[in-house]
């Protein structure tokens, strides 16, 4: 009974505590869920109420642009602006449903734990937990709100993208489909308005100009300096690394076809860069010091605008088409031919570059519609003109391949192209639809230099990346005389090059196009911020700038713990004088870690939601299970042997059929050298779970037995006293445990002795024992102690056969005697016997 009464009350006492401990922890979350503070403590917001606040700013934002867009229904540039404001918005309202899920979360999961409140008839449940759980679902209920007015803040926000989108694309459509009336009165009016403006121009840029020289001469100096120092930076580092491939080697009569695509590309890339380069910076410097005027500042602008397109055109066609040098030309065109199309190209391009100032210019002096009108008209009707009178010309190359002789007609098909499209600019221009006429004339110039460019750069990718081609490049016997490189990393390193080249083209050619036809610089950067931020594929997304950034974070870990392993070794555990093994078990130990851990910050970085795999997870145990078994009970092995360490880098081991010394300690296997040299891969399992000897696992001390026999005449005690001599002298055999004898027979022919010692290292026997024997039988054979042969004795019975006499007993002869005699004498008396057995 007592002990009955003792147990009940341990258990109340138990029950009590385990309660009290509950009902703390519950005050406890409830006390960093709730704002219930003293009175003097500051109220703290939940969260859900701040993602309130929050959302509610942002709709009063989205109220604002939505004004906006009606406002600037007609302004291309202000809609790009709004409409990277509204992507901006959504990305906001999109952060605030996503910081709230793990709130929510852990909200879930409390409630959870606390349970549903006591129905009726059970025992109620303490005020503490039921104000927990009220105030938890009341929150709940608020997330719950906030999440549902993102949701439907978000869904405004992108119509309203689609909105600006759809605007832009009606706005290009009117803009390139407008209708002008043409006819002798609007020609006149922009003659009227050609000379107004040609005055007023003159006027305000000679204004400008003293302006400048009487008060901004060091500033114009300066930015002059800047961006020239700028540009010959660009251009130094370009010759330096590109040098051989900007210009052209005329020793060379027959280049080859990657050198020729080479240059064509990057001297057409890298000069019109530089000349960019100079370009911006100049007028970003000019600007920046306050040189330009805001009525000449666009026109400057322009200036340089056109300037850069008839240098881009001209580098172009002095690559491509090589009107001086044919030996270096990609076209199969005659001299005259190279010359004809590349002046017909700079014509256009210079055409269109005037016609793009002059439009600047008529902008910036508020010249009425008409004189655009007619500028663009005239432009559209020369490009016409120029692209009919080419077609009729005779640049292809003479059959006798000549450059100098003349040369033969367009291909039909090329030559109707060109005077279709010359024909439909003319008539379009007549017509009144100078916009389109003017997009397809600037069209025809300016991306097709570019997508020319674009397809010459992934020639020359291609050219360079082709097998056992690289290595012809003045680059790659650069690259085998500093690094020692054998044909195989060149050629490696050309399919490298290539894809560069590849992805050097892309890059400046595809923005290029985008920005002529009708895309803002805004456009690409929302394109790019997307590309690489966020990709869906179903109901994935992916992150392209954090896949990399994962990429280089797992690189600089595992070249992190590469160095941490060759640190180790080489100089704590080196000095340390460590074994070997155990020096090659941390390595791999740390080498295991360092690649698990940048795994695991790769992976984050790259934002993977590694919940997304347990389909693939579950699927992939499943394989082990059936199919994978044996490689990974081998991983397994291998990190139990680095682990438990049975045997280690060094050891002498013997394992089934392999014996030998063990050289590595994978994770799957095991390599064992053989003393022929011979490497044997014996997988991890396979030395868990059989037997294996290891020669030198707690040490290298062994012992080694070398076995004697001698005749029945020599003394056994003299035997074994010269054996022990003989031992003695040699100073690799241990003192302690002592060298001994044992006498282990009567031999058939010998008395069988056997010397047993001990080595400190058993790598040392093999010599030890070599020189001991040879010591042996040179002091035996000083003794006069013989070592017998193995012998027996042969009996033969002559009255075997009647009528022989009786066979005379003779000394018997050993085996070896036996086979010394030849095969006649050994023979005769069985020939003997068979011949009288014949006869009889």
């Amino acid at each position: 009974m007592r002990l009955r009464s003792l147990l009940l009350r341990t258990i109340l006492l138990v029950t009590l505590a385990l309660a009290g401990a509950h009902f703390e922890s519950a005050a406890a979350f409830a006390q960093e869920t709730q704002p219930q503070v003293a009175a003097e403590a500051p109220i703290v917001e939940t969260p859900s109420a701040q993602a309130a606040k929050e959302i509610e700013k942002a709709k009063a934002q989205l109220a604002s642009l939505q004004d906006s867009v009606k406002e600037n229904a007609d302004n291309d540039d202000a809609l790009v602006g709004l409409a990277a404001k509204a992507d901006e918005l959504s990305r906001a309202v999109i952060t605030v449903s996503v910081n709230l899920r793990p709130r929510f979360d852990q909200i879930k999961n409390r409630l959870t734990e606390i349970g549903e409140p006591p129905k009726d008839g059970q025992p109620p449940e303490a005020q503490i937990v039921t104000d927990e759980r009220n105030a938890l679902a009341a929150e709940r209920a608020q997330i719950n709100a906030v999440t549902g007015d993102a949701e439907n803040l978000s869904i405004a926000v992108t119509k309203l993208v689609n909105e600006v989108i759809e605007m832009r694309r009606q706005l290009f459509a009117d803009t390139l489909f407008r209708r002008t009336e043409i006819s002798v009165s609007v020609l006149d009016d922009a003659a009227s308005a050609f000379v107004r403006e040609t005055g007023e121009f003159s006027q305000a840029l000679a204004s400008w100009a003293t302006f400048v020289w009487k008060f901004k001469r060091f500033p114009l100096f300066a930015a002059i300096f800047l961006s020239l120092a700028s540009a010959l930076i660009l251009l130094s580092g370009s010759y330096r690394v590109f040098g051989s491939y900007l210009r052209r080697d005329e020793a060379v009569e027959n280049p080859s076809y990657i050198g020729r695509l080479s240059i064509a590309f990057w001297s057409t890339l890298i000069r019109t860069l530089a000349l960019a380069v100079l370009l911006v910076t100049s007028f970003f410097f000019l600007n920046s010091f306050n040189v330009l005027r805001p009525d000449i500042a666009p026109v400057i602008g322009a200036l340089f605008g056109t300037i850069g397109l008839v240098y881009f055109v001209g580098r172009f066609v002095n690559a491509i088409f090589a009107p001086r040098e044919p030996h270096w030309r990609l076209v199969k065109l005659s001299n005259l031919g190279a010359r004809s199309i590349g002046y017909c190209l700079l014509a256009m391009a210079v055409i269109n570059g005037f016609d793009y100032l002059f439009g600047t210019i008529g902008e910036a002096m508020g010249s009425p519609l008409v004189l655009t009108v007619v500028r663009s008209l005239i432009a559209a009707l020369i490009i016409g003109l120029i692209l009919i009178f080419a077609s009729f010309g005779k640049p292809m190359l003479a059959r006798s391949g000549d450059p100098d002789a003349p040369g033969r007609h367009w291909p039909r098909g090329m030559a109707i192209i060109l005077r279709v499209v010359g024909a439909a600019l003319i008539v379009s221009a007549l017509s009144g639809y100078v916009g389109l006429a003017r997009f397809v004339a600037t069209q025809l110039i300016i991306t097709g230099a570019v997508v020319a460019t674009m397809y010459v750069g992934l020639l020359s990718g291609k050219a360079i990346s082709r097998q056992e081609s690289f290595g012809d490049t003045f680059f790659a016997r650069f690259l085998t005389r500093r690094f020692n490189l054998g044909p195989v990393a060149i050629d490696q390193v050309g399919l490298l090059v290539g894809l560069a080249i590849y992805a050097v083209a892309l890059i400046v050619g595809i923005p290029l196009i985008l920005l002529l036809w009708g895309f803002h610089v805004q456009d690409l950067q929302l394109i790019a911020f997307r590309l690489f931020t966020e990709v869906k594929l179903g109901g994935i997304s992916i992150s392209l700038l954090g896949i990399c950034t994962g990429i280089l974070l797992f690189a600089g870990v595992y070249l992190l713990t590469r160095w941490i392993q060759r640190w180790l070794d080489g100089n704590v555990m080196a000095r340390s004088h460590v074994d070997l093994g155990v020096r090659n078990s941390v390595k791999t130990g740390i080498g295991y870690l360092g690649v698990g851990i940048a795994a695991i910050i790769g992976v984050s970085a790259a934002g993977i939601d590694l919940s997304s795999f347990a389909l693939v997870a579950s699927a992939l145990s499943v394989g082990i299970g059936f199919g994978l078994q044996n490689i990974v009970s081998n991983f397994v092995s291998g990190l139990i042997l680095l682990v438990e360490r049975p045997f280690k880098v060094g050891d002498h081991v013997v394992s089934g059929t392999a014996e030998g010394i063990v050289k590595r300690i994978s994770v799957r296997a095991t390599e064992i050298e053989t003393f022929r040299k011979q490497s044997i891969i014996v997988p991890n399992s396979e030395l868990i779970n059989g037997l294996v000897g290891n020669w030198t696992h707690r040490n290298k001390i062994g012992r080694s037995e070398i076995p004697v026999s001698v005749s029945y005449d020599a003394d056994p005690q003299k035997v074994m006293d010269i054996l022990l001599e003989l031992t003695a002298k040699i100073p690799l055999v241990m003192r302690n445990p002592e060298p001994h004898v044992e006498f282990l027979r009567f031999g058939p022919y010998s008395l069988d002795f056997e010397l047993r010692f001990f080595l400190a290292d058993m790598g040392d026997g093999m010599t030890v024992r070599n020189n001991l024997r040879m010591e042996i039988l040179r002091r035996f054979k000083a003794e006069g102690i013989e070592i017998p042969m193995p012998q027996s004795d042969l009996t033969i019975h002559r009255d075997a056969v009647p009528g022989l006499p009786a066979a005379r007993k003779e000394p018997a002869e050993s085996q070896e005697a036996q086979k010394d005699k030849p095969i006649e004498e050994e023979d005769r008396p069985v020939r003997q016997l068979r011949g009288r057995a014949a006869e009889s």
